[in-house]
């Protein structure tokens, strides 16, 4: 298979959309309610420096495997083992990639779905004046609903589908254009109104100033993982978009800006949530259900809190997209590498996502009873291993592959930082990166 033709059109292109795929769930949903259960600063603190020692160097490896190669996944791993005189079966790296990204984008979508259903009950101010028993049982009704559920399920697919459909160009960095700057300035308002709370000097207390005795094994290892969730390496979808970077493009700067961008949004995420709950006095570490039940009770006595909270899921809304219309894309890169046309290509991934996430659908209702592994129904297996198990799985094997499999001179010139700056990248990954996410991945297992 031929090199691909397509690129991303500028730089800047390439870096909105690899924030695009790293930003989501994991910045807005996943990092508020891990730092509430973690300690705050503490976790916070942590979370930064594995993102720069085990996050960066290895999201850096899957790129410049795609640069390299120029091709998907699959057949940048086949063309640039050959080159090495190894195996072509590393091209199988790309196959359990995209396996794991689909089953992601299936529970991905349906906890989309639910990001809609509140942003239409926000708009519509049905939050406002209820009590937080209401609040809750109206998210379990919410839930035990499979048809509401399906419903929004199948929205989130259609919009994120449609997208991916239309190409490089014409789709992917299209949006990403106009939704990446647009979440960032929504971010900027949600912290601006954050700023006028009463717990927002709480908030920056608790989230700003760390507590060292806090720091424990488990938070230790917590921060490990997210640093690794957070920025969607692993599963080879930014080996795809590494594939269409732009030549003479600085790998390690364009990187280092996606995680500036990605932490962020983590923090302003982080100071706009904390800000309301610590303002009604509520717990920080409610887990999971902080997002869904705990701050639309929160902004529910709020002057102006059912516009705030609809600015909130918005902002939610459109991070999942970006994230999800990402993450579709190596799986579709696969099919066209193989010769389907691009909308076929997206018909049938999007009709298979979309089947696999209505067991999460009716995980919560017909469903909740049936449990498949270690007593987990569907949504909780396809919640864990694939984002806690797999990930790590393929975040290593990547790693091995880049610094130590494939030829030291298409590596270094893939990452365009001169012979020092590549010794020094290739180091970090073997020596710190590569031992840290085998204690992630035993972590994860124990």
């Amino acid at each position: 298979m031929s090199e691909t033709l397509e690129r991303w059109g500028s730089r800047r292109a390439f870096i909105l959309a690899v924030t695009g795929a790293a930003v989501g769930l994991g910045n807005i949903w996943r990092f508020p309610y891990m730092t509430g259960e973690n300690g705050g600063a503490a976790f916070l603190l942590l979370y930064v420096a594995f993102v720069m020692v085990l996050g960066l160097p290895i999201m850096m490896a899957e790129i410049l495997v795609g640069r390299a190669g120029r091709r998907g996944p699959m057949q940048s791993l086949a063309h640039l083992a050959r080159h090495a005189g190894v195996s072509p079966h590393w091209r199988w790296l790309g196959l359990f990639g995209a396996i794991t990204v689909f089953f992601i984008l299936s529970f991905y979508s349906v906890v989309s779905g639910w990001s809609i259903e509140y942003l239409i009950e926000s708009v519509n101010g049905n939050f406002s004046g209820r009590t937080p028993a209401e609040i809750g049982a109206s998210f379990e009704a919410f839930l035990a609903d499979p048809l509401r559920m399906t419903f929004n399920h199948t929205l989130f697919m259609l919009l994120t589908m449609s997208v991916v459909a239309a190409g490089i160009s014409g789709g992917l960095e299209r949006l990403n254009n106009l939704l990446m700057p647009l979440l960032y300035i929504l971010l900027v308002v949600l912290a601006g109104y954050a700023v006028t709370t009463d717990g927002f000097g709480t908030a920056m207390t608790w989230l700003f100033a760390p507590d060292l005795d806090a720091i424990t094994l488990s938070v230790v290892l917590n921060a490990m993982g997210h640093a690794f969730f957070t920025l969607a390496v692993g599963a080879c979808a930014l080996m795809a978009y590494g594939a269409y970077m732009p030549d003479h493009q600085s790998l390690p700067r364009a990187v280092m800006a996606v995680a500036v961008l990605d932490i962020t949004v983590a923090l302003l995420a982080g100071i706009a949530i904390f800000s309301v709950v610590f303002s009604q006095g509520m717990d920080p570490g409610e887990g999971p259900g902080l997002m869904f039940v705990t701050l639309p009770i929160a902004f529910s006595d709020l002057p102006g809190g059912s516009l705030w909270l609809g600015v909130f899921f918005l902002l939610l809304l459109l991070a999942t997209w970006t994230s999800s219309i990402n993450l579709a894309e190596p799986m579709v890169a696969i099919f066209t590498d193989a010769g389907l046309k691009r909308g076929k290509a997206t018909a049938l991934i999007g009709t298979l996502v979309w089947m696999v996430g209505l067991l999460s659908v009716f995980s919560f209702s017909t469903l909740s009873e049936v449990t498949w592994v270690a007593g987990m129904n569907f949504f909780e297996l396809v919640t864990t291993v694939p984002p806690e198990i797999f990930l790590p799985i393929g975040g290593l094997l990547i790693a091995i592959f880049a610094a130590w499999v494939m030829p030291a001179s298409e590596a270094m010139r893939a990452l365009d930082a001169g012979p020092g700056g590549f010794r020094l990248w290739r180091g970090v990954v073997r020596y710190v990166s590569i031992p840290l996410l085998v204690i992630v991945l035993l972590s994860a297992l124990w």
